[in-house]
C-alpha cells in the first residue's frame, strides 16, 4: 500500500497512542466539561486541524528542520507553554461564570476562538511533530521514505482515529456534567479548575524534558 509496511500493526498502535491521555485530550476534556458540547467539539476540529499541519509537515520533511534545531525546537515549545499558561491566568482572573455561555446559544465569534486555541494548543506542540517524524517511518518502506504518499495516508489514519476518539471524549464529558452547568456556583469554580488545568498543562510542556 503506497510504500506502507503492517498496516494495521500502525493502526493499532495509533489506536493505543489515542487513547493515551495527553495534553490534547486534557484540553477537550475541558472546554466540554466547562461549556459543553458545541465548545467541547470546535476544541477537537481546532486540535484536528493543527494535527494536519503537523502531518502535512512531516510528509514534506520540514519537521526534520525542528528535530535538529534545538533553538527552534525550544522556541516553540516555549511559545506553545506560555499560551496555555496566559489561557490559565485568564481564565483565573476572568470573575465571570464559566457556564454563562451555556444559557444562551455561542454566538460565532466564540465557537471561533475555541477553534483558534484548540488548533494552537496543538499545532505548538512541538513533541507532536517530533512523533509522527519518529513514528510514521517504522511504517514505511526503506525505499519510500522519500515520498510524502505514506506519511500522507499514515497521517490521514491516525487523524481519523484520533477525532474519533476526542469527539467520544467532548460528548461523554459534557453528557455528564449537564447538570452542573445549571449551578452557577459551580460554574465559578469549574472556571477556576480550568485555570489551573491550563497552566498546569503549560508548565508540564515547559519543563517536561525533551
Amino acid at each position: 500500500m503506497s510504500g506502507i509496511e503492517n498496516y494495521l500493526g500502525f493502526l493499532l498502535a495509533g489506536i493505543i497512542m489515542n487513547l493515551t491521555p495527553g495534553a490534547d485530550s486534557i484540553y477537550i476534556i475541558t472546554r466540554s466539561i466547562a461549556q459543553g458540547k458545541k465548545a467541547g467539539i470546535y476544541s477537537v476540529l481546532g486540535i484536528g486541524s493543527g494535527a494536519i499541519t503537523h502531518i502535512i509537515l512531516a510528509a514534506f520533511g520540514l519537521s526534520v528542520i525542528l528535530a535538529k534545531s534545538i533553538l527552534l525546537f525550544n522556541i516553540v515549545k516555549w511559545t506553545g507553554a506560555a499560551y496555555l499558561i496566559y489561557l490559565g491566568i485568564k481564565m483565573l482572573i476572568d470573575k465571570s461564570n464559566l457556564f454563562d455561555n451555556e444559557k444562551t446559544e455561542f454566538e460565532k465569534v466564540d465557537l471561533w476562538k475555541i477553534y483558534q486555541q484548540g488548533f494552537l494548543t496543538n499545532l505548538l506542540n512541538p513533541k507532536i511533530a517530533l512523533f509522527f517524524m519518529a513514528f510514521m517511518p517504522q511504517f514505511i518502506k526503506p525505499e519510500y521514505v522519500n515520498s510524502p504518499a505514506p506519511f500522507l495516508i499514515l497521517g490521514s489514519s491516525f487523524l481519523f482515529t484520533g477525532t474519533i476518539w476526542c469527539l467520544f471524549l467532548a460528548y461523554s464529558a459534557s453528557f455528564m456534567t449537564n447538570t452542573l452547568r445549571k449551578n452557577d456556583r459551580i460554574g465559578k469554580i469549574m472556571k477556576k479548575i480550568s485555570g489551573y488545568v491550563f497552566i498546569g498543562l503549560g508548565l508540564q510542556i515547559l519543563f517536561k524534558r525533551n
